[in-house]
């Protein structure tokens, strides 16, 4: 008789106090559903990653685990961050599936049967979800779609609006998800780039019953950011390109200006768009440098090979 496989749950956390526990309770049921079913191990377990938590996060878990055999927990020493929270889970989670999902509530864990299913049958190594964004606020729509747009273009991935990081994958996949060492991880990126064949779900943008998103537009942008630069040289491309055709410009202009003092002399005049030139000019020597450094503050970063968590606690 063959072994029925283990299934691992990886949910990262940050001040989630507010929701922990019917995340919690509806995860426990599903796994008592599909070990009922005989779909699943006995061993099949669902695994928090505390990222640090200021509010009682880490105090549920805590109770959570002592009065639940599903669930266990990693709690950090400070915020670390979430793909470091994610990348803690899937390297201490156990099992021949591996589901990973937030702790918000938004991902509905009633996909999970359908997902496990498609993985299990062999012909796909990875299912994913994609949300909806009826609901969501049309200036963050907006942008997000944008995002995903340039996205495309400059990296030559399918980075897809709306998956996110609820999947389901096999031991494969994840082998070769933890194969990619880098410390400035964006994993939107790094799943499609690691590629094996994926099967997407849609399901409705399910709103949050309680607390508040952890992603402000700021931290969305320089979060989008990073992926722009882990996953494309194009930006230093077009720094390049701006330049060139700036240098051209300013061969033009010098011509033209040879050519009117030889002609007609040199009144004095056009000091304001000679200052809008020079103000022009500088304003796209500091972008680009900008450009530059983001790539050389990232291959800092790498060359210092500090971990990517520390752990103060687990269960």
């Amino acid at each position: 008789m063959k072994n029925k496989p283990i299934l691992g749950i990886v949910v990262p956390c940050y001040n989630e106090e507010d929701v922990l526990p019917d995340t919690a309770k509806k995860l426990s049921e599903k796994l008592k559903q599909l070990k009922s079913n005989e779909l699943i191990s006995e061993e099949s377990r669902v695994l928090f990653v505390d990222d640090g938590s200021k509010d009682n996060t880490l105090a549920i878990l805590r109770q959570l685990a002592k009065e639940d055999d599903h669930v266990h927990y990693i709690s950090f020493s400070r915020n670390f961050g979430k793909e470091a929270a994610m990348l803690a889970g899937l390297e201490a989670v156990q099992g021949e599936y591996i589901v990973t999902l937030d702790a918000d509530g938004q991902h509905p864990p009633s996909l999970i049967p359908q997902m496990l299913e498609a993985v299990a049958s062999g012909e796909y190594d990875c299912a994913v979800t994609r949300r909806s964004r009826t609901g969501d606020p049309p200036v963050r729509s907006f942008f997000a779609k944008c995002f995903y747009a340039f996205m495309k273009k400059i990296t030559d991935m399918d980075v897809v609006d709306g998956v996110g990081d609820f999947r389901l994958m096999n031991r494969k996949y994840l082998d070769a998800l933890l194969a990619l060492p880098e410390r400035s991880r964006f994993s939107k990126g790094i799943y499609p780039w690691i590629g094996f064949k994926t099967k997407c779900f849609e399901y409705k943008n399910i709103e949050r019953k309680a607390g508040k998103t952890k992603w402000s537009f700021y931290k969305l942008f320089l979060y989008s950011l990073d992926g722009i630069i882990a996953f494309s040289t194009k930006p230093l491309v077009i720094a390049s390109v701006i330049g060139v055709l700036l240098f051209a410009a300013a061969f033009v202009i010098i011509t033209f200006i040879i050519i009117r003092k030889i002609g007609w002399g040199d009144p004095v005049s056009g000091w304001a768009s000679t200052i809008c030139i020079i103000l022009f000019c500088s304003g796209i020597q500091l972008f680009s440098v900008g450009i530059l450094g983001q790539y050389v503050a990232k291959i800092y970063t790498e060359t210092k090979k500090r971990p990517h968590y520390l752990i103060k606690e687990m269960q």
